[in-house]
């Protein structure tokens, strides 16, 4: 569907020079000389680089519906990533190269958002906070805790994070997976 400029606004999918992005941000200048004009920041989605672009005001752009599923995450099967329509019971196959960084993130029976732009798939967003073992760590070293020391740690999904020194093997810790940041151990 086409839009015009004056339908702006942030966060809509537009599909500029043959790419899907999203508007981060604009600005309609009407400068005292000349024709009006729309200032963007625009965001690729795959590649998540974002690029500053002038529209003359009034130009028409294709605009796109973007559509996000819950799914729940089954399993790896060594190829393909498999995720169930808690809805449907339909489960589906995505290769392991579209799943990307979100990989790291994603536990069994976790639930992932899917967001879709007609029936492409686009990104694959695991939950903002998850819950995730321990599995290896160097032990910490009593009395080691009067600074903000860190130490490497290997949890359940085989990522390696930095986590304070009274992490050990076994706990349960709660991680932002927008920055891979340790928030808690729960």
């Amino acid at each position: 569907m086409a839009i015009s400029t004056a339908d702006f606004k942030n966060g809509m999918c537009i599909e500029y020079n043959g790419k899907l992005c999203t508007i981060v941000e604009f600005q309609h200048v009407k400068p005292g000389k000349g024709g009006a004009f729309v200032r963007t920041k625009l965001k690729d989605i795959k590649t998540g680089r974002v690029i500053d672009n002038t529209f003359n005001a009034g130009v028409k752009v294709e605009s796109v519906r973007l559509e996000s599923k819950k799914l729940q995450y089954l399993y790896n099967d060594g190829a393909d990533f498999n995720f169930m329509d808690n809805d449907t019971y339909e489960q589906t196959a995505i290769p392991a190269d579209v799943v990307g960084d979100a990989s790291q993130w994603l536990k069994e029976n976790d639930e992932a958002t899917l967001l879709y732009a007609g029936d492409e798939l686009i990104s694959i967003g695991p939950q903002m906070f998850v819950e995730l073992e321990v599995t290896h760590t160097e032990p910490g070293f009593k009395g080691d805790t009067a600074t903000n020391t860190t130490k490497p740690a290997t949890l359940e999904t085989g990522v390696e994070l930095q986590v304070p020194t009274f992490v050990e093997i076994g706990d349960i810790l709660q991680i932002d997976t927008r920055d891979g940041r340790f928030i808690k151990r729960v």
